[in-house]
């Protein structure tokens, strides 16, 4: 446990070591962008049913996308000491040109004190979770995997970008 010698360097823990919402009113508006992606892989039956628009729940991805925007919107009220954020725009894109996954990409943007990085990787894993809601009635062994962040930009640490993603 830190103490007020040895302060934490979590910055969601105070000197004590318990948790507490981190004070960014000093910091200066800045425009922020994050990118996170992560995939669902499914069987290819599965997979052709999305694509061709015959899961008897509805259209898989219209309704994933919507998951991801408004899950986006929720992070506060999901991730504990996560601040609100006025979003500017939440992209969502799905990737259905694989065999035996969908990719899933989500892009976050905003005007304000705090990074966007939890709002995109809450999109994905409910858009994910989503797309396995409305297609575990004909496979139930879908799994979702690889949600990461891959870029951010924009406040003190500046552009960010993922090792992995690196060209």
């Amino acid at each position: 446990m830190a103490t007020m010698s040895d302060p934490s360097p979590f910055t969601h823990l105070d000197r004590s070591g318990r948790a507490r919402m981190v004070d960014v009113g000093d910091k200066p508006d800045t425009v922020r962008e994050a990118v996170a992606r992560g995939e669902v892989w499914l069987r290819p039956s599965t997979l052709a049913l999305i694509r061709d628009r015959q899961v008897v729940k509805g259209d898989v991805l219209a309704i994933a996308q919507v998951a991801a925007v408004m899950a986006a919107k929720q992070t506060p009220a999901l991730i504990p000491l996560c601040h609100a954020l006025l979003l500017s725009a939440v992209e969502v894109d799905f990737d259905t040109g694989h065999e035996d996954h969908i990719g899933i990409e989500v892009r976050v943007r905003t005007v304000g004190k705090t990074g966007a990085e939890m709002e995109a990787l809450t999109a994905v894993s409910v858009a994910a979770l989503t797309i396995y809601d409305m297609c575990k009635a004909v496979d139930r062994g879908m799994r979702i995997e690889h949600v990461r962040l891959v870029r951010k930009s924009g406040g003190k640490s500046g552009e960010w970008l993922a090792d992995e993603e690196a060209p």
